[in-house]
Order: structure tokens, then sequence, then C-alpha cells
């Protein structure tokens, strides 16, 4: 070819016909990255030009990783060995007790799959189980991403705010209808991000006899089990025990999310799966991080010093989700009861008339608007699976410093509203800034 030749023009409908790794891309295409992280970025950068921003957006435990953890981590920094695909043996042990302590399940060691992060074992599931997935409208922002770079047909469940935006057995039901017998991938996320649900026994057990019907794969994701405010989290697999996926880690209730470590539990029956993404796992990221693995086994021992850091974050975080919810819904929004986690969902449908007239018709236009206007940097519904004109955003209430609150409460502080604004001030003064937003 000469020198200034230019290979010849592919377009994206002759692209169909090539390699399935082409058509992976075609899928990629047009993905941005991940709302939570953009918004994280997009806020950093507009604080080191000078501006006041009051960061909702991205979800990350305002906790510092337990002091047991970090004893534990550099005692095992010189772990250096490439660990077992599944994990380390001791870990997944740890696990079974922690399943065993906290849920009354038994699983055994072989049943449990580690990973850097749920996040990944959510994506390899969906690699090696060829069948819809089903969630909830609004869920997490990557479960329909992940589904679309795999090309997997997705399946939005309507929710309701009378329903706490969760699934009920009925909008399953109608979902199975047509195709009774189909492959299907159900997503179930209790506590809830972003609405802040957490299901109640009695809802997991109609949702479990619909799944049993249509024999439903069921992926239970537990990942804020640990911060939910009660301390009552239960298990959807206490309720379909052979056809449930418990997921869940130490980023959320363990203050550990840059660890980047997660778990699968399998029921026996569903050991073929377990086994299909272990072998992609060893053709991908090999095994997690050795020095982490090992650590790791004192989050899920338990014991009197994790036991009293869960307490004392679940009753600050259920404090400012009560605080959140008061504010926002005087300002006149609409706000799902948050349950667990660090979410809020809420929805100003009510105050749509004042808002369009100030030029806001879609959940994007308000977040651009609150987070100009008022500084405040939250994201819209429509990144979790809502309708684009629907006025609805997720809002994550950690933006204060999390060792200073467990300080607070250590030294025998009452958890009240001025606890509130020594410890949590940047969040008080964020929900502020909104509230006063929308009501002007």
């Amino acid at each position: 070819m000469a020198d200034d030749a230019q290979p010849s023009r592919i377009d994206e409908e002759a692209l169909h016909t090539y390699s399935p790794s082409v058509q992976l891309n075609l899928n990629i295409r047009g993905l941005g990255l991940s709302a939570t992280l953009a918004i994280n970025e997009r806020s950093a950068a507009l604080q080191a030009e000078g501006r006041k921003i009051s960061r909702l957006g991205l979800g990350q435990s305002p906790f510092p990783v337990p002091d047991i953890l970090q004893r534990a981590l550099r005692e095992n920094a010189h772990q250096k060995d490439y660990l077992a695909v599944q994990g380390l043996p001791a870990l997944r042990a740890a696990i079974c007790r922690y399943l065993k302590r906290t849920q009354d399940l038994d699983f055994d060691p072989e049943d449990i799959l580690i990973g850097p992060g749920s996040k990944e074992l959510m994506f390899l599931v969906q690699l090696v189980y060829y069948g819809d997935l089903v969630i909830p409208t609004p869920s997490w922002v990557s479960y329909a991403p992940q589904a679309q770079i795999l090309g997997r047909p997705i399946t939005w469940l309507p929710t309701h705010p009378e329903t706490g935006l969760g699934v009920t057995a009925d909008a399953l039901r109608k979902v199975c209808a047509d195709d009774p017998l189909r492959p299907r991938l159900l997503i179930l996320n209790s506590p809830g991000n972003p609405t802040g649900t957490a299901y109640t026994p009695e809802a997991l057990a109609e949702i479990a006899a619909v799944a049993r019907e249509h024999r439903l794969l069921l992926l239970s994701d537990e990942i804020y089990g640990g911060v939910q405010f009660d301390g009552r989290h239960q298990s959807a697999a206490r309720f379909y025990r052979g056809g449930t996926i418990i997921s869940d880690g130490i980023s959320k209730w363990a203050g550990s999310g840059g660890w980047r470590l997660g778990f699968f539990a399998f029921p026996k029956s569903l050991a073929w799966l377990r086994k299909a993404m272990a072998a992609a796992a060893s053709e991908t990221y090999t095994s997690v991080s050795a020095p982490i693995q090992h650590a790791a086994i004192a989050a899920f021992e338990g014991g009197p010093e994790m036991e009293l850091y869960l307490q004392r974050s679940r009753a600050v975080l259920g404090a400012l989700a009560d605080h959140v919810s008061a504010r926002l819904t005087r300002a006149g929004a609409r706000v799902n009861p948050i349950k667990g986690g660090f979410y809020a969902f809420p929805d100003f449908e009510p105050l749509r008339n004042r808002l369009a007239a100030r030029g806001m018709t879609t959940s994007a236009q308000l977040c651009e608007a609150l987070l100009e206007e008022a500084g405040v940097a939250t994201l819209p519904g429509s990144a979790f699976g809502r309708p684009e004109h629907e006025l609805s955003l997720r809002l994550a209430f950690v933006d204060f410093d999390g060792a200073s609150a467990l300080d607070g409460l250590a030294a025998g502080e009452t958890l009240d509203a001025d606890f509130l604004k020594r410890h949590c001030g940047r969040v008080v003064e964020g929900i502020e800034a909104m509230a006063r937003w929308a009501e002007g």
C-alpha cells in the first residue's frame, strides 16, 4: 500500500458480520464512565477550581477501615504468593461461619468464590450464565451496563413508591407470564441502592415463591446488609435456598471499598455455575490480592471490636437518613423510606410546575441545576433506570468524617441534631442547600 494510502472505512453495519469480539466492541460503544465515578471526578474538579461542593454523588463508606482489619493487613503485608482462583481456604471458611452466624445458613468453603469486588463477580455470572437480566427500576447504575456490554437482554421491573420502589411478586409474575420457562437472572438488592429499601421477610417469601415457580436464578446483592439500620438484615437465600446466590463483600459495611474484595456464596445445586465462573476468573484476574484476602478474615470472623464498629456505623447512618428524609420531605419532595445503606432517592415530582418554570423537566436537568446553582452533586434518576422526565435523583449522605463520628459516639456524645452538625456538617449543609433551592 502506498505511504499516503488510507485503509478503507468499515461502517457499523458491516461490523455486525465480523467476529464476536468486534460485536462486543459495538456493545460497549456509547457507554461512558460509570455515573457514580463520573460525578465524583467532576465534583473533585469543581472543588479544585475553588467551588464549594457538597459531594453527595459517589456512594463510598465514610467510615475508616476498622482497626482490626488494618492490623491484620500490616501483619500480612509479606504475603506474596498467588492464591487459589476460588480464594484463600481460610477466608472462605470464615465467610461460611459469617453466613451461619448472621443468617443461619450452612455453606461449605467449596461453595464460596472470592473476587476483586462483588462488581467483577456480577459481570462474570452474566458472562457464563446465558439468560435475560431482570432488574427493578430504579437499581444500581452498573447492573444494566454490564448486561449491555455482554449483549444480554434486559427486562426492567416496574416499581411503585407505595411498595418502597422494590420488587413485588405480582410484578415479577407478570414479567414471567409470556415465556414462563425462559432463563432469567433476577438481581435483588437489599438494603437497596439507590432507594434504601430493605425487604421484609413476607415480601422475600412471596418473591421466592414466584422465582421457584418459574425457575429464576436469584442473585441476592447484600453488600449493604451489614448497615441495615435495625441490624436485622435477612438474606433472600433463607427463602429460596436452592436458586439463590448471595453476593457480599467488605466495601460498604467495613469501610474497605478500595480493598476490592467480594464473594459469591452458591447453593450446591449451582456448583456448575460456580465452577464455570472460577474457570473464567482463572483466565482474567487469576486471584485476589493475597494480603487483602488474609486480612479480610478478621472482618468475617466478627467479634466485639467489629460488632461495636458496625453498631456505631448503623446508628450514625440511621440518624442521618432520618434527617435527610425529614428535611427533603418538608421541602416538598417524596422520599422513599430509608432502611439501610447511605442513599436517598427523593422524587421532586410534587414540585414539577415550579421547577418547570425554572427550566427543569428532566432528572438530568434537575441535577445539573442543583450542582451549578446550589453546589450539590447528585445523580439523576435516569442513571438508575427511571424515565428521563421523572424528577428523581439519588444522593449519598457520606460526605463526612466517619472516624470523627465514631469517636464522638465512643466518647459518649448524644446522637442528636447537634451531633450531626458537628460530625456530619457537610452532609447537613448540603441537604439544607438542596432543600432551600427546591423551596425557592
